[in-house]
């Protein structure tokens, strides 16, 4: 019976974990990484020291999230590069990236801007970075993307789109879609 006790403790620990990443995830994407530890408690139905006996500090915590974020973008780039439909791929790309920006606006702030935690994922991010060049050179090659669009020019369709995530949120959201869907008409060959 001790390991049947110890197992579910075991189990709730990581459910709770698992718990308070999601919700902190959340929460950071939405109002920022200074959210205080004891609202991301709040809104986990936790105590603040469940919080902190998963994560001894807030930087801790902070840095689960990203790293789950930066994750999930490279599960993401590695499945738009074994994609076999170029244009598909980057089309897929460019809107993810732009969906990131409506709804992870903390974490991105973190992640593609001058905030502390960010550093830590810099070379994720050049790997992110290359393999979008390489979703780019490939979509010039198969004749999806126009011919005169280079790399950079994609990378500052990027920043472009980035750059709107310092409207107000209602604003925002509007207008990152329209010139994601904008910029992909500029930039992609009709089908």
């Amino acid at each position: 019976m001790p390991g049947t006790l110890t197992r579910k403790r075991r189990t709730d620990a990581e459910d709770n974990r698992r718990r308070i990443v999601e919700v902190a995830r959340a929460a950071f994407a939405a109002d920022g990484l200074d959210l205080p530890v004891r609202e991301i408690a709040r809104r986990a139905g936790m105590g603040v020291a469940t919080i902190y006996r998963h994560f001894p500090s807030r930087q801790d915590l902070i840095s689960a999230v990203l790293a789950e974020q930066v994750a999930r973008c490279g599960e993401e780039m590695r499945a738009a590069l074994a994609d076999p439909d170029s244009r598909r791929a980057l089309r897929g790309t460019i809107v993810r990236f732009g969906e990131r920006q409506v709804h992870d606006r903390g974490l991105n702030e973190a992640l593609l801007g001058s905030h502390a935690s960010g550093a830590a994922f810099a070379e994720q991010r050049r790997t992110h970075a290359e393999a979008f060049a390489q979703l780019v050179e490939r979509a010039r090659g198969d004749g999806a993307l126009r011919g005169h669009v280079s790399v950079d020019d994609a990378r500052i369709a990027l920043m472009a789109i980035a750059s709107f995530r310092a409207l107000p949120a209602e604003r925002a959201s509007s207008a990152i879609r329209t010139l994601t869907d904008l910029l992909l008409t500029a930039v992609l060959n009709e089908e």
